[in-house]
């Protein structure tokens, strides 16, 4: 049976959910903030009771906030494989700075299916609502492949281009990954056995367990806020890019970054793979 397209603009019902400061701590730990230097840099960002400094949170924290749980609008495609099912991109869109506890109230849509021929192409939005304000707080966008899914004829979605300066990059910020960061990151929320389970990854063709792809995506937009933001996270407003190669927990992690005023061009090594690429920044 082909994917349902009729889930197009289907919306899920609002889901309230909330975080606190340990919440916060925890995810900075699991994108490696204070690695380095647990007693010096980024103690804003992992602790909550240091003399003079005040808890924040890191931008990319809302891509384990606002679930609206089981029954969304994922589960209108019809009888799709969801083994086959690949993350291809994430957006993050910051409407306001993430406090370090918060309430919000989250409804998800499927904004678009495109046909790309092996494939298709699922548009996923999250939106979340500050219940304290009524205020936008945040929206992910999430890019989604389904394997085996295309070749219907339908709307292969806009043309994509998107080049990378011609020069050398204005910051390179190598990160390394712990054994064990995997580990770690999934007490966020996403306990995938592909990133745990040494005979669920073999099944995968993987020799042990992977990284997941937004701790990556959690580790880049750490270089992002303290290269070109001033490590302040009112400047961070908006986070892009496409998940290329999978990641083994250990590995270096080398980001590059191109900076044109407010935006900014990265991509992300580990060894010689690219494994996050074509990434945007937006800042203030």
């Amino acid at each position: 049976m082909p994917i349902n397209l009729d889930a197009i603009g289907i919306e899920s019902d609002p889901h309230e959910s909330s975080w606190d400061s340990k919440d916060c701590l925890l995810y900075s730990l699991g994108v490696g903030a204070g690695a380095g230097d647990p007693t010096g840099f980024e103690l804003e960002f992992t602790t909550e009771n240091t003399n003079e400094v005040t808890q924040k949170a890191l931008p990319t924290m809302c891509v384990v906030l606002g679930a609206t749980g089981r029954g969304g609008p994922l589960s209108h495609l019809g009888e799709v494989d969801y083994s086959k099912m690949v993350h291809g991109e994430q957006e993050v869109i910051l409407h306001k700075p993430l406090p370090t506890s918060a309430t919000v109230r989250s409804t998800s849509k499927i904004s678009n299916i495109y046909d790309k021929g092996k494939a298709a192409l699922v548009i996923l939005e999250t939106t979340a609502i500050d219940t304290a304000d009524g205020e936008q707080m945040f929206t992910n966008v999430s890019r989604l492949f389904f394997r085996g899914e295309g070749g219907w004829g339908g709307d292969r979605g806009p043309a994509e281009k998107f080049e990378f300066p011609d020069r050398n990059a204005d910051h390179v910020i190598s990160y390394p990954t712990r054994p064990d960061q995997a580990l770690l990151y999934r007490l966020n929320g996403d306990r995938n056995p592909l990133h745990s389970d040494p005979s669920f990854a073999a099944l995968g063709g993987f020799p042990k367990p992977i990284l997941h792809g937004l701790c990556t995506y959690g580790f880049t937009g750490r270089a992002l806020l303290h290269a070109v933001c001033d490590s302040d996270p009112v400047r961070f407003r908006a986070m892009e890019g496409r998940f290329s190669s999978p990641v083994m927990p250990g590995e270096v992690l080398e980001i590059h970054i191109w900076v044109d005023g407010q935006q900014v061009k990265f991509k992300t090594f580990a060894s010689d793979r690219v494994v996050l690429d074509n990434g945007l920044l937006t800042t203030t």
